[in-house]
C-alpha cells in the first residue's frame, strides 16, 4: 500500500507518504490557495499513480470562521423566534467585564426571518404557513433553517427547506435536523448557521482539490473531521462545520496510534507548534470526544476531539510587561520574519531561547542555518532559561486542564510529544507532572499528517430523547448516552451498556463528589458512530539506539531534547524517553 497524508497548517503544509515500510516526509510553505500547497507537498514526497489512499486535513473552514470570510447567509426560524442568534443565552461575554461584547452573529438582523407555524414537544400547535416565508433571502448564498422542536419532529423544518430549495435552486440550504438534531435551540441554531456560512467556501475548496488531485493522478481525497474520522471530500463538503478541528484531530489520531503500538494504555497528546500548543487526553489510546466546542465565539454542537489550545509555541514572542514581568506569547513571530535566529529581523522567541541553551542544532533540515548571535542580541538582558520556564508554565496549565481538572492523575499517563517544538519541552513538562515516560514519534514534526493517513472512516449520529431513562427500552448496544438528574441544566456522557443508570451515578459521583440514586435520571441523547477501520500502517522501526541526556536527536521536522537525568531509546517508530 502507498498512503499519503497531507496536513495544511497556517505556516507550512506537511506531507507523509507511507509505502512498504518506508516513510517519506516534506514541508512546503502554505500558499493562499491551499490546494496548490497540498499538491506541491504531495509531489515533494513522490506521491503519484498507484496511491491507495490520499487523506487530508484542512484549515479552510477554521480560517473562514475566525476571519469571518464565509458566505452571505440568511436565517429562517419560527415567527417570533427569528432573532435567536442575537439573543443567545443572554449571558455576559465576560463575567466581570460588563462592557465586553459578544462576537457579531454570522447573520445580521436584517437577514433573519420568521415563518408562521409552530411545533411543541407533544406535536403541532399551529399549522405551517409556507406563504409567510420571506422573499428577502434571494441575495443570500446560503440559508440556515432552524425551527423549534425540529430535533423531535422535523416535518415543519423539512417542508420549509424543501420550499426554499424549490424557490432558490442555486442557493445552499441547510436545516438543523440535517446537521445537529439536538435540543437546546440556540446551540442548534448557531451550529446550523455556521454550517451554512462555511458551505460555499469549503465546497469550492474541496472540489478544487479533488479536481487538482484527479489531474495529478491522485485518488479522491478523504478529509479529516473534528471527530477524528475521515470522509470522502464530497461528503465532507456537505456539512463543513464538521471540519473545524481537522488538523489537530489528525495529530491526536496519530498520537493515539503510536501510543498503543508502544504499549502505553493511557496517554496525553502534546502538540507544540510555532504559534500554539494543543493537548488532548487519550485514555485507552483513544481521544476523548466532546459534543460541543466554541470556535471564534460561535458554539458548534458537533462531535469533536477534546483538544485544548493555548497560545504558546516555538515562535511565541518574548517581552516584558509594564511591571517588568517576563511574558511569552500569545503573539507569534510566524514564519516570516520568524524568530530572530532566522536572520530576517524577527523578534525574540522561544526558539531563540532554545538555541542559546544548546537545545537546537545550528542547521535545520532544509539548509536553514540559525544565527546564534542574532538570537543573543534579541534576548539581551533576558535569561533564556527563564523564557523556557515561562512557556512551560503555560503549557503545564493546559495539560492539567485535560487531566487533573477532569479527575485523571497524569502520573498514570505517558506524554506523547510532537509538533515542531513539542519534543524540546516534553521531558521538563513530564517531570513537573510526575510522569515517568515520554513518547516521541520519529515523525514528530509531521505527526498530524501521519494521523490523517491512518484515520478511520467515521459517521457520527445523535438521537435526542429528553425523557426519563426508564421510559427508553430500545437503546443500541454500543455508543454513548448523555444523562442528567431531572431538573439539572447539563448532562454527563457515559458509555452505553448494562445498568446505565448506575454508570451515570458513578460518573456523577466521580465528577461532583456525590450521587443521588433516589432521583430520576433523564436521558438527553444517544450518540453512536458507524466506523470503518483505517489502514494498518507499516512504519519503519529504525536502528535501535540508546542515549543518555544531555543529548539532541534530529527527527522528521522536529528535534528531541533529552535533558540530564533522562534516557532515550529508539523503540520501533518512536523514541521512549524515561528517567534514568
Amino acid at each position: 500500500m502507498a498512503i499519503l497524508g497531507v496536513d495544511v497548517g497556517g505556516t507550512f503544509t506537511d506531507a507523509v507518504l507511507v509505502e512498504e515500510g518506508r516513510i517519506r516526509t516534506a514541508k512546503v510553505p502554505t500558499a493562499a490557495r491551499q490546494e496548490g500547497s497540498v499538491l506541491a507537498a504531495a509531489r515533494e514526497v513522490g506521491a503519484g499513480a498507484g496511491l491507495t489512499r490520499f487523506a487530508h486535513g484542512t484549515t479552510v473552514a477554521t480560517n473562514a470562521l475566525l476571519e469571518r470570510r464565509g458566505a452571505r447567509i440568511a436565517y429562517v426560524g419560527n415567527d417570533g423566534f427569528e432573532h435567536l442568534l442575537h439573543l443567545r443565552r443572554q449571558t455576559r461575554a465576560h463575567l466581570y467585564r460588563l462592557c465586553a461584547e459578544h462576537p457579531e452573529p454570522l447573520v445580521p438582523l436584517e437577514r433573519c426571518h420568521g415563518v408562521r407555524g409552530r411545533l411543541g414537544p407533544e406535536g403541532e400547535l399551529e399549522p405551517l404557513d409556507l406563504g409567510s416565508l420571506s422573499a428577502d433571502v434571494r441575495e443570500a448564498e446560503a440559508i440556515a433553517v432552524c425551527l423549534l422542536f425540529a430535533f423531535r419532529d422535523a416535518s415543519h423544518e423539512r417542508a420549509v427547506a424543501t420550499e426554499l430549495r424549490r424557490r432558490h435552486p442555486d442557493v445552499h440550504v441547510v436545516a438543523s435536523h440535517e446537521v445537529a438534531p439536538e435540543f437546546r435551540e440556540y446551540e442548534r441554531a448557531s451550529t446550523t448557521a455556521a454550517d451554512a456560512y462555511l458551505a460555499p467556501v469549503a465546497a469550492r475548496y474541496l472540489r478544487a482539490l479533488a479536481a487538482a488531485a484527479a489531474e495529478a493522478g491522485l485518488p479522491e481525497p478523504v478529509v479529516m473531521l473534528s471527530s477524528g474520522g475521515v470522509l470522502p471530500a464530497e461528503e465532507a463538503a456537505a456539512h463543513p462545520a464538521r471540519l473545524l478541528v481537522s488538523g489537530p484531530a489528525g495529530g491526536v489520531v496519530g498520537a493515539g496510534l503510536l501510543a498503543r503500538r508502544a504499549g502505553f494504555t493511557d496517554a496525553l497528546a502534546f502538540d507544540m507548534g510555532g504559534t500554539s500548543t494543543d493537548v488532548c487526553l487519550l485514555p485507552g489510546g483513544q481521544a476523548v470526544r466532546v459534543p460541543e466546542r466554541e470556535v471564534g465565539g460561535v458554539p458548534v454542537r458537533l462531535p469533536s476531539v477534546d483538544v485544548h489550545t493555548v497560545g504558546a509555541g516555538g515562535g511565541s514572542l518574548v517581552r516584558r510587561d509594564a511591571g517588568g514581568a517576563l511574558r511569552v506569547g500569545p503573539e507569534s513571530a510566524g514564519a516570516d520574519p520568524g524568530p530572530a535566529c532566522y536572520g530576517r529581523g524577527g523578534g525574540p522567541t522561544v526558539t531563540d531561547a532554545n538555541l542559546l541553551l544548546g537545545r537546537l542544532p545550528e542547521e535545520l533540515p532544509g539548509g536553514l542555518v540559525l544565527d546564534r548571535d542574532a538570537a543573543a542580541a534579541a534576548l539581551e538582558g533576558i535569561d533564556p532559561a527563564a523564557v523556557v520556564e515561562v512557556v512551560n508554565a503555560e503549557m503545564l496549565r493546559a495539560l492539567r486542564v485535560v487531566s487533573v481538572e477532569r479527575g485523571h492523575d497524569p502520573r498514570e499517563f505517558a506524554l506523547v510529544a510532537y509538533g515542531g517544538a513539542g519534543p524540546l519541552h516534553a521531558c521538563a513538562l513530564a517531570e513537573e507532572l510526575g510522569m515517568e515516560a515520554v513518547l516521541v514519534p520519529a515523525a514528530a514534526g509531521v505527526l498530524s499528517a501521519l494521523g490523517l493517513a491512518a484515520g478511520d472512516e467515521r459517521r457520527d449520529r445523535v438521537v435526542s430523547h429528553v425523557r426519563p431513562l426508564g421510559e427508553v427500552d430500545d437503546l443500541p448496544a454500543e455508543g454513548e448516552a448523555d444523562l442528567r438528574y431531572r431538573g439539572q441544566s447539563f448532562e454527563l456522557t457515559v458509555p452505553l451498556g448494562s445498568d446505565l443508570a448506575e454508570r451515570f451515578h458513578r460518573a456523577h459521583e466521580e465528577r461532583y463528589g456525590y450521587a443521588d440514586r433516589e432521583r430520576q435520571v433523564e436521558l438527553v441523547a444517544v450518540r453512536t458512530a458507524d466506523v470503518v477501520r483505517g489502514p494498518e500502517l507499516e512504519l519503519p522501526s529504525g536502528e535501535p539506539q540508546r542515549l543518555s541526556g544531555p543529548a539532541l536527536v534530529e527527527l522528521h521536522g522536529s528535534t528531541l531534547w533529552i535533558p540530564p537525568g533522562w534516557e532515550g531509546a529508539r523503540d520501533g517508530p518512536s523514541w521512549v524517553v524515561t528517567r534514568e
